[in-house]
């Protein structure tokens, strides 16, 4: 599979990373980057062809992976070459629904929209795809390996469960983040040094996510087996449970999934 990223920000670093340490050839993947700095970076880096310009043969690539940011789409999209029907384009630019991308791209059906999280930087990211049914399953496979080498894949039925991905696994890292920010506070807060509150913190939160990886308990039941009667964890609970914590945080995730519907309409 030769492959063209368009575009050469951190996820297309991250997709070529992870692909090369899965086997690809570097003589198959090219990227095209504008930012003459950025260029430069890959080229050094990877030893990889960078085309300031879609070239109109694409590389000799058989898919297409669109990589930009969604404000630069319509400019691109004017100037881009006619694809072959056996082209495989995989886009994970933000709000660009399979149908905008259809009408385009002249038409062309071969598409898949992948919606990855920076986690896959790396190659511990979580993607959501979702392909027309023009889509091969041979090229559904090809999709499916390439986001697999920075994470795990899910496969979508509907598309517009995307904005369900994009607010939950998507912003998601950011949620945690933020709650790891606000329990590094409370450790300053309650005169722990700042080094050794910042560490507890992380690997608190490592040892969370791995314990409920590895269980079969779903999380209600790992809270309830952490959470004593009258014990320090309750008396923490009782208090994010009297500021409707839950709520407000479901509140967000669905807030972010409506904002993901606006862009659609507005990119």
């Amino acid at each position: 599979m030769s492959i063209l990223f368009v575009g050469g920000g951190n996820m297309a670093a991250a997709l070529i990373g992870g692909l090369v340490s899965h086997g690809q050839a570097l003589s198959d993947i090219a990227v095209v980057e504008v930012n003459e700095v950025t260029a430069a970076q890959l080229g050094a880096r990877w030893g990889i062809r960078v085309y300031s310009t879609v070239p109109a043969d694409l590389g000799g690539a058989s898919t297409v992976v669109l990589a930009i940011k969604p404000q630069q789409m319509t400019e691109l999209l004017g100037h881009f070459p006619t694809l072959p029907g056996a082209t495989l384009l995989v886009s994970i630019v933000a709000g660009w629904t399979t149908s905008r991308l259809c009408a385009g791209l002249k038409g062309h059906l071969n598409l898949v929209r992948a919606m990855p999280n920076t986690p896959a930087l790396i190659q511990a990211g979580v993607t959501g795809l979702f392909a027309l049914p023009e889509v091969s399953e041979e090229d559904r496979a090809r999709v499916q390996a390439m986001m697999h080498a920075v994470g795990s894949v899910h496969w979508l039925t509907k598309e517009s469960q995307m904005d369900a991905v994009t607010a939950l696994s998507g912003s998601g890292p950011a949620y945690v983040f933020y709650l790891m920010e606000t329990l590094q506070q409370a450790a300053l807060d309650l005169e722990l040094p700042a080094e050794m509150g910042h560490a507890l913190v992380l690997e608190m939160v490592r040892g969370a996510a791995l314990l409920a990886c590895s269980e079969k308990d779903a999380p209600a039941r790992l809270r309830q087996r952490v959470t004593s009667p009258g014990g320090t964890t309750a008396a923490a609970l009782r208090v994010l449970e009297e500021g409707a914590w839950a709520q407000v945080l479901k509140q967000a995730v669905q807030a972010a999934a409506q904002r993901s519907r606006e862009l659609e309409d507005v990119v």
